[in-house]
């Protein structure tokens, strides 16, 4: 094991005792990120807020978000005046974000489709798909604004037709950042509630006096939102437990360093506790990518961030040849992979746990944060094992309806009785004969 402190990345070999305790502790991350103690204090908030709505609500943002309120319903939000023209907003944005929606929108339109009718032997089977009815969508806004994550959760959520979209976001970030207003009225989001955070859930989930509770809550964000996503469970749905951005880079000994170190570090600025893995056959090319890293962390304005997320779950693993990287990458389950060189790139197949993949030098992750057309919306933490990037089915219930003509029932009546005989269950079996 090379250990390189703060200065770029540590290096394992992943055939050593060292290697295989890194790489366990990459694979519990999820329990590293969030602690029992963010557990159990956000869901002391749940639990008032389930318990005292507004009161505690207030409370609550005033405590976390900073802004003393005496009525829930101010925390409702909607552009100002001053917005009228948008003459405030970075140049050049209107068009990069009519860019992205244009994207998501192509991509998730072939997400959406009926249900389906099948006819067998007189039985008429039929899946119906529905929208879910009123969903809140969280938009992080602590270490950074996200209009990226308006479009990634409104759009999918338009696509399948959901009636009621509530968008909760923190209203420091909400008041700072003009880019996130036009966002939200460009996609036409009508109902925008100012707080963050666990409280932000647990209002969605349990609703107050001033909020309706939504049937799902929706979209990243820091700890405390996780943990409360999970306190919630059973209330309402969640789309899943997340935790911070996350990458693994599979690349042939002979890739740029430079395009290797600017893509680790483009997940490590999100958050102290991103993880930025490399693996590679090369270790000339990790020695050359840990480099590469200080120099560009030199003139990295989040470099303090970038620097932390390094330190606590930044690696770089040597394999033997690249083949040998599928189980390391497996294991580890990243919300991205990045294959460059074209060994890794033909191994693309074999890979089964990831989030969403990205082929080749010319497509890195930041194409997937912005403007490829997927949700950017990933699972994390290792949960990409059994989750998937969110998409239209996130806002869809799909129920069933079963038809038997008499005859159908008559042959179906036999197996099905037995059956219930089998299990114990008389009454069962007798409605069943019944029908026969």
């Amino acid at each position: 094991m090379t250990g390189l402190g703060s200065r770029g990345l540590t290096i394992v070999q992943a055939e050593t005792a060292a290697g295989r305790r890194a790489l366990a502790r990459l694979a519990d991350r999820g329990g590293a990120v969030l602690d029992r103690a963010t557990q159990r204090a956000a869901g002391r908030i749940v639990e008032a807020i389930r318990r005292h709505g507004d009161r505690a609500l207030l409370e609550s943002v005033a405590r976390f978000d900073g802004v003393e309120l005496v009525d829930a319903e101010k925390l409702r939000l909607s552009p100002g005046e001053c917005d009228r023209g948008w003459t405030n907003l970075p140049a050049g944005f209107r068009a990069a974000i009519e860019s992205a929606i244009a994207s998501v929108e192509r991509y998730h339109a072939l997400q959406a489709h009926a249900g389906f009718r099948l006819e067998h032997e007189g039985v008429t089977l039929e899946e119906r798909r529905a929208p879910l009815r009123r969903v809140g969508l969280y938009v992080p806004g602590g270490r950074a604004v996200y209009p990226s994550s308006v479009v990634m959760t409104v759009v999918p959520a338009r696509a399948a037709g959901v009636s009621e979209i509530a968008v909760a976001t923190p209203p420091r970030a909400y008041e700072e950042s003009a880019a996130l207003r036009y966002t939200l009225e460009r996609l036409g989001v009508r109902e925008i509630w100012g707080m963050g955070g666990a409280h932000a859930v647990a209002a969605f989930a349990y609703g107050t006096e001033s909020i309706a509770r939504v049937d799902k809550i929706l979209g990243p964000g820091n700890a405390w939102v996780t943990a409360a996503k999970r306190a919630v469970v059973g209330a309402v749905a969640i789309d899943g437990i997340a935790g911070p951005s996350e990458v693994v880079i599979v690349a042939d000994r002979g890739q740029d360093a430079g395009l290797v170190a600017a893509d680790l570090l483009a997940q490590a600025e999100h958050d102290p506790r991103a993880a930025a893995i490399l693996v590679t056959d090369g270790r000339e090319l990790a020695q050359r990518v840990s480099e590469e890293l200080e120099r560009q962390l030199e003139t990295l304005p989040t470099a303090a961030t970038a620097r932390q997320a390094l330190e606590v779950f930044g690696l770089a693993v040597l394999v033997e040849d690249l083949r040998s990287a599928v189980p390391v990458v497996d294991a580890i389950a990243p919300e991205h992979l990045q294959l460059l060189g074209p060994v890794a790139e033909s191994l693309v197949d074999s890979f089964q746990n990831a989030g969403a993949i990205f082929l080749g030098p010319f497509t890195p992750e930041v194409f997937g944060d912005y403007v490829a057309g997927p949700s950017h919306v990933l699972p994390t933490c290792g949960t990409a094992r059994f989750a998937s990037a969110l998409g239209v089915e996130d806002f869809v219930r799909r129920s069933h309806v079963i038809r038997c003509t008499p005859a159908a029932a008559v042959r179906l009546a036999g197996p099905a009785a037995l059956l219930a005989d089998v299990e114990g269950l008389p009454a069962h079996a007798s409605a069943a004969r019944r029908r026969a």
